[in-house]
């Protein structure tokens, strides 16, 4: 089969392949091998990097969604006396397969004299609420049922609690910037609460400031006639910047409508750009390891000048001599990012093997469950980012032969064979 090929594909893998010979030719593949070898550690690396980092990106994302709506419909003005009706006109889309009512607000939260502590509050009906998020299987003490209308009880974040001092059963003050007009002034509207449970969502700022009351007593406090929207859960969480926009045409009425999304736009923008920045440092060691191969050629086309006037004088062109070095730079790229793609690949879909292990030899614990939420190296391989990072290597090893090849192309003949 393989000498159907053109001569210059047969000279190029020759060339390429390891010298068994020592002294210089023993040198240069030596070399040659090093170059393969930082380019396969380079695309490893980058693959494992991104999938820990996309990885990251899905715990949390998970665990925010854990509290959060997929879709958010409200109304500032009117709000919505009928939000069953509402909510019936969101199952129309047949992405929709959950809705809550909810009223949200800021306030500050008051325990004893001094500790005072800012949250968002957030009205709902405990029986509903299951249907959009998972707050109620996160209540570590108390029970999230507890919330009952005119009891005026409230579910804190877990570190909301701890920073306010409170148990389940204690007392906190809940202030609303709305005050009421009295002779002395305007006075914040205020009222005590009940602690009925604390929950752990496993995300910093819900944990520190996220609270739950019922969605009757957010009204009273807010002096609301209606709910202020609809909370919705998706089938495909992916899918609802686009089932934002088909629910702002077919609802009713002068609607706002939001996906999670938007709601957490910095967050994911800084996520993003962080990503986008990882790739770029990651990109220069495989681009380092590329260049190596121009020094590896160069040294090849050195040792291999009367290899080069000998074809010369048997007819072969330059543009043949050039495309004999592009092949042996370009199939050590392909080797190498092969390589580097086998071994990132089974390095990210066993992360949660390997890391453990690396734990227990050497006695440490990377994520301690003192400092962080995620105790565990997460892992989420996408095969988009592997194409790419192959791609980009090879295109990297190709861009590396150009200058030596074309150096190749110009050995003349009579002054290489000159003292051989």
């Amino acid at each position: 089969m393989l000498k159907n090929l053109p001569f210059e594909w047969l000279v190029g893998l020759r060339y390429t392949r390891a010298g068994k010979r020592s002294g210089r030719n023993g040198f240069i593949s030596f070399i040659s091998f090093i170059s393969l070898a930082g380019i396969a550690l380079g695309v490893a690396a980058l693959i494992i990097v991104l999938s820990v980092m996309n990885g990251f990106q899905k715990e949390v994302t998970d665990r925010m969604l854990s509290v959060l709506a997929h879709v958010e419909v409200f109304d500032k003005e009117a709000g919505m006396p009928d939000w069953q009706a509402a909510a019936k006109e969101a199952f129309k889309n047949p992405e929709v397969k959950g809705a809550a009512p909810f009223v949200e607000t800021q306030a500050m939260l008051q325990h004893g004299g001094d500790t005072l502590r800012p949250a968002v509050v957030r009205g709902v009906l405990p029986e509903q609420e299951p249907n959009v998020s998972d707050v109620a299987s996160h209540v570590r003490y108390g029970s999230f049922d507890a919330l009952r209308s005119g009891e005026f009880k409230i579910v804190l974040g877990i570190d909301l609690a701890r920073a306010l001092q409170v148990n389940v059963g204690d007392k906190v003050t809940m202030m609303l910037a709305q005050g009421t007009v009295t002779p002395a002034g305007v006075v914040p509207r205020m009222r005590s609460f009940t602690v009925a449970g604390i929950f752990r969502a496993g995300h910093a700022e819900f944990d520190a400031g996220l609270a739950f009351i019922h969605i009757e007593d957010a009204q009273r406090m807010l002096r609301l006639q209606a709910p202020a929207g609809l909370r919705l859960r998706l089938a495909d969480m992916h899918r609802a910047p686009e089932v934002a926009e088909q629910l702002k045409k077919s609802m009713p009425g002068n609607l706002e409508v939001r996906d999670w999304s938007k709601l957490n736009a910095t967050w994911f923008a800084a996520v993003q750009t962080e990503k986008r920045m990882m790739f770029i440092v990651l990109a220069l060691i495989v681009a380092v390891a590329a260049f190596n191969l121009v020094s590896t050629l160069v040294m090849t086309v050195t040792d291999k000048q009367a290899d080069i006037a000998i074809l010369r004088t048997l007819g072969a062109s330059p543009a043949s001599i050039m495309k004999i070095f592009v092949i042996q730079g370009a199939l050590a790229g392909v080797l190498g990012a092969a390589a580097g793609v086998g071994g990132g690949v089974l390095v990210a879909l066993n992360i949660d093997v390997i890391v453990p292990f690396i734990e227990q030899l050497l006695g440490v614990q990377f994520l301690s469950k003192d400092i962080y939420y995620i105790t565990s190296v997460p892992s989420d391989m996408r095969w988009p980012d592997v194409t790419r990072i192959g791609i980009v290597a090879v295109i990297l090893a190709f861009l590396a032969t150009i200058y030596p090849s074309w150096w190749a192309a110009r050995v003349k003949p009579a002054e290489a064979l000159r003292y051989e």
